[in-house]
């Protein structure tokens, strides 16, 4: 059963500064506060952070990030092309190259 939740007097400069976090996450307002709320949750002991208890397309806790059950990181997206092309036999991907997902993040807090 899901609960719907309502938060009164949230200040406007609050709401902007959680609307610009939501972007940076390339998320909406209504994931960006899921998000916040799953992790904050998961910190109070397990089973809302377990991928397998939740249901599909809903938040969980990852270790280092809050991510929607599914979808993978892109180093374990790297880790995982980098075991295909040994085991097929293709020219390995090079080590220590920096991922387009660090450049773009470095980008992104340079700013």
């Amino acid at each position: 059963m899901n609960v719907n939740l309502s938060i009164k007097g949230v200040s406007t400069q609050v709401a902007e500064r959680l609307r610009a976090r939501a972007e940076r996450h390339h998320r909406s307002l209504q994931g960006e506060l899921m998000a916040i709320i799953e992790r904050a949750a998961a910190e109070d002991g397990p089973g809302l952070g377990s991928a397998q208890a939740a249901p599909l397309g809903s938040v969980v806790s990852a270790p280092s990030d809050v991510q929607r059950q599914g979808w993978r990181s892109i180093e374990d997206l790297v880790a995982d092309q980098r075991e295909r092309r040994r085991a097929t036999g293709h020219v390995p991907l090079p080590e220590g190259l920096p991922l387009a997902v660090d450049i773009v993040r470095a980008d992104r807090d340079s700013r």
